[in-house]
């Protein structure tokens, strides 16, 4: 298709003023990073202006990679890239966690939303990146918070499509039809997100996962693993999880 590519992450920080990866996981993410030929493996010499990860992962690795990239910069070899993209007096690179809600619909059409944590200064040179893939950048603070934010995020969404498919199941065993109480939730208090622009229930809306045999869709996996992140979190938070505990073993 006439894209460029490179044989490992450190050759691709080589070539690139940016740098965006989105991974499964955080183990998958500090070793793109960290690893063997990893993009920080040429040190002091670091290329890119920006690393933004858009992968779904735990705070702490997300925290832990920023400080890294901070650890091991030179102003002198992002003076070119500092002018193209910045215009600006910057000092060295700067990493933002930026997960994405919106699926693979939204990442399809350019509608995504990035929550962003990390220098406020580098989200708001971001910004027109950002723009060209989503319809909202939203800034949660520093490092690791954008990470945060996407879990609790994740969480919520994980309860409210339980909840719809559930009541959804039940309303047509009780013999009312899933186009008529989707017509009833999202005009009254059971709207959300899962009801109104993800419906479960095949053929009620296009351009689903749902009416297409749940293809393309977020893979329940990963939202396994994202509610995974969440119980971590809120342990270490010290924060009680009832709902995300069951939705967890669900």
């Amino acid at each position: 298709m006439g894209i460029p590519t490179k044989k490992t992450p450190y050759e691709v920080s080589e070539a690139s003023d940016v740098v965006i990866t989105m991974l499964p996981t955080s183990a998958h993410v500090i070793d793109v990073y960290t690893g063997t030929n990893g993009l920080l493996h040429g040190g002091k010499l670091l290329r890119p202006w920006l690393l933004l990860d858009s992968s779904t992962i735990d705070p702490e690795t997300s925290r832990n990679l920023s400080a890294t990239v901070v650890e091991q910069f030179t102003p002198l070899a992002l003076w070119y890239s500092i002018i193209i993209y910045c215009a600006g007096d910057w000092e060295r690179p700067f990493k933002l966690d930026a997960p994405v809600s919106g699926s693979v619909t939204a990442a399809e059409a350019g509608t995504l939303t990035f929550m962003v944590g990390g220098s406020e200064e580098a989200f708001l040179a971001a910004k027109p990146l950002l723009f060209s893939m989503g319809k909202s950048a939203i800034y949660c603070g520093g490092a690791g918070s954008g990470s945060a934010a996407k879990i609790c995020n994740n969480l919520a969404l994980a309860v409210s499509m339980l909840g719809i498919s559930e009541a959804l199941a039940l309303g047509q065993s009780l013999g009312v039809s899933a186009s008529t109480l989707t017509n009833i939730f999202n005009c009254s208090s059971a709207r959300c997100w899962s009801s109104d622009a993800y419906n479960p229930v095949p053929g009620l809306m296009e351009g689903v996962p749902s009416s297409r045999d749940y293809i393309g869709g977020f893979a329940s996996k990963l939202m396994a693993k994202d509610l995974n992140l969440a119980v971590e979190s809120a342990k270490l938070a010290g924060c009680k999880f009832p709902l995300t505990s069951q939705a967890q073993k669900m």
